[in-house]
């Protein structure tokens, strides 16, 4: 995959995630960004960085920006979608509660496994879900139709605020059943009607 110039996330997007958390459920739809370098593939390891506490998981529903987006509306907005994937959010829990903003918990190289892109017209929406798994056992399993602001929604939002070009990434919220990762695991997302993307955890060396 070519590095996009942004990776626009969705905090809270799921209210039961939030219920988890104890947050309330925004108003609009609440972003972050994570940076192009955190990205990984594939079967590339999520790497836990020496002094960091705790390192969760969160499977989220890509969306990959076809054509240059600004001031789309919702009932327009897949017309600007190449397609979609599954994303890992890896987070360093205990830094974005220290920090209270979320670059450094969400920003670390590897933090941000994306997989293949399947293309929207091979996708069944109504199908979408997050699945997420590690070592196997499911952790994480939630319908699309749980989400506060739905994709179109996302889309109209973050286009109004900032420009989106072809090859950015939007991850779209996680559902509850977040949790930690340790070196030695293996964690899958996986997309229902699009596909997945599996990676060892290791530790810094």
């Amino acid at each position: 995959m070519s590095r996009p110039s942004k990776i626009v996330c969705i905090g809270l997007n799921y209210a039961k995630h939030a219920a988890e958390f104890g947050n309330p459920i925004p108003k609009e739809p609440l972003i972050f960004l994570k940076p192009p370098s955190s990205l990984v593939g594939p079967g590339e390891a999520i790497v836990i960085p020496k002094g960091v506490g705790q390192v969760d998981y969160e499977g989220e529903i890509g969306v990959r920006i076809g054509k240059r987006a600004r001031h789309v509306t919702k009932e327009r907005s897949w017309d600007f979608v190449d397609g979609l994937l599954a994303i890992n959010d890896v987070t360093a829990r205990d830094l974005q509660k220290a920090d209270g903003q979320w670059s450094r918990a969400k920003g670390f190289d590897t933090f941000c496994p994306a997989g293949a892109v399947t293309p929207l017209a091979q996708v069944d929406r109504k199908a979408l879900s997050v699945t997420t798994r590690v070592n196997g056992k499911v952790r994480q399993q939630m319908g699309a139709d749980d989400m506060v602001f739905d994709i179109p929604a996302i889309i109209a939002h973050v286009s109004r605020i900032m420009t989106l070009e072809p090859g950015d990434l939007i991850a779209t919220g996680t559902p509850s059943g977040v949790g930690p990762l340790s070196p030695g695991d293996v964690v899958e997302v996986e997309i229902g009607s699009v596909g997945s993307i599996s990676n060892p955890v290791v530790a810094e060396s």
